[in-house]
């Protein structure tokens, strides 16, 4: 089967789940025999390298969808100029201040993309859908998330392609928008809910929450679980002593890194974890700063500087080897997620976790039985769920063998792309 995958970048500089889930995927339907291409948009995904000289472009080059969207005078250009805002040099630029516009600020340039074909940008549009067409002639066109439904109908009808839409977390940036954007953003992916073949959820979870915000049937969503190459990592040969409790994701507030400080405050009030530590990873973005000033403000209020280390976003190789250096893992997460990524790498690398009892996290831990859950937003009972995994029995480590024995047979990278071909072979039968 031959598949586009299309992917926006975020330029890296913060663990972007969806890229490391694209990315992955993409290699995984190589591996198996099926001709799987990554498509990226915006931006350069994490990880992301082209294919060779034949390997794809980036469409929708960020600098580009800002021209078009603010000028009329963008809208028109030709392909020459266009190409010189395409640049490397010129994208790297736009990639690390990519951040420094929040998603309540983005509105208009939304509505535009989800209108797709009578969007602002409908020259980008047209020369991907004449890219697809000349150049990889899909069966399969997969949309990385919902926020791309405005080019489900051209694709339908210029390639004859069947399209699949993912579904991770894209309430999280669309509740942020700023009225009267967010109600009209909803309104618009529903009504264009109709372009796509079928939609693909990360979790039970996530499935129950889309039927509802799409208003679609449940029978046109399959869940496929997100999956890692568990046999890439390899736990510790001892437990770091004294403990060390991590984080791994972005560092901004939704993922809640101001909630663990809290509780590594109190957990460090019990003499048997007055030496624990914690090392958070994962990077931020120029709109995270301020968050960050505060989090070492209040690192250097709690007398804690020198306990907690913050990490940009790892490489990963390098992340492998940061999840071996830990005793446990916590992200105390203020939003209901849908997928929870560093759950998983943190169970392949036999570190259990720490989670809110919200979510998909209920789903991963029933599955894997490879941490505890805890209230959300409440530093005590974060503090006291850690407490927990660290001094009781069976101890961390028998806990995280436990999780990673279920990740490498549930969580696996494989059944991830075995479930998107199933979803694929589905939607292609009903073109």
């Amino acid at each position: 089967m031959r598949i586009a995958q299309i992917t926006p970048g975020s330029g890296g500089g913060f663990y972007c789940e969806n890229c490391l889930r694209d990315k992955e995927a993409v290699r995984q339907l190589r591996a198996m025999g099926h001709d799987a291409l990554m498509v990226p948009l915006y931006l350069p995904p994490l990880g992301w390298e082209p294919d060779g000289a034949a390997g794809a472009p980036i469409f929708y080059g960020g600098i580009n969808v800002y021209l078009q969207q603010k000028w009329r005078l963008f809208r028109r250009t030709p392909r020459w100029l266009d190409r010189v805002f395409d640049s490397p040099p010129l994208l790297a630029l736009a990639g690390r201040m990519a951040g420094a516009v929040r998603p309540e600020g983005l509105g208009q340039t939304t509505l535009s993309m989800l209108r797709g074909e009578h969007g602002r940008q409908r020259k980008e549009l047209d020369r991907l859908v004449e890219w697809l067409a000349r150049s990889e002639k899909p069966d399969v066109v997969i949309l990385s998330n919902v926020l791309l439904i405005g080019l489900a109908r051209r694709i339908r009808e210029s390639l004859g392609a069947a399209v699949v839409c993912l579904l991770q977390d894209e309430d999280e940036f669309l509740d942020a928008l700023r009225e009267p954007y967010r109600s009209e953003a909803w309104d618009t992916v529903a009504r264009r809910a109709a372009d796509v073949d079928r939609f693909v959820a990360v979790s039970d979870y996530y499935k129950a929450v889309m039927v509802e915000r799409l208003d679609v049937s449940e029978d046109r969503i399959d869940v496929v679980r997100v999956g890692i190459a568990a046999e890439e990592y390899s736990p510790a040969d001892a437990p770091p002593d004294p403990p060390v409790i991590g984080f791994l994701s972005r560092i901004y507030p939704p993922k809640g890194l101001d909630i663990l400080i809290e509780a590594l405050a109190k957990l460090k009030s019990d003499p048997r974890l007055r030496d624990c530590r914690c090392r958070a990873a994962g990077g931020w973005t120029a709109a995270d700063k301020p968050y960050l000033r505060k989090i070492r403000k209040r690192l250097d209020e709690l007398g804690l500087t020198n306990d907690v280390e913050l990490l940009p976003d790892l490489a990963e190789e390098r992340r492998k080897e940061f999840l071996r250096s830990l005793s446990v893992l916590s992200v105390p997460a203020r939003r209901s997620e849908a997928s929870g990524r560093y759950v998983l790498e943190a169970l392949a690398a036999g570190v259990p976790v720490v989670q809110p009892q919200t979510g998909v996290f209920p789903e991963l831990l029933a599955a894997t039985r490879g941490g505890t859950l805890c209230r959300p937003e409440d530093p005590d009972s974060v503090a006291a769920a850690l407490r927990q995994l660290l001094l009781d029995p069976p101890g961390p480590q028998a806990v995280g063998k436990r999780g990673r024995e279920a990740v490498i047979e549930k969580f696996h990278v494989r059944g991830m792309a075995e479930g998107l071909l199933a979803a694929c072979s589905k939607a292609a039968a009903g073109r």
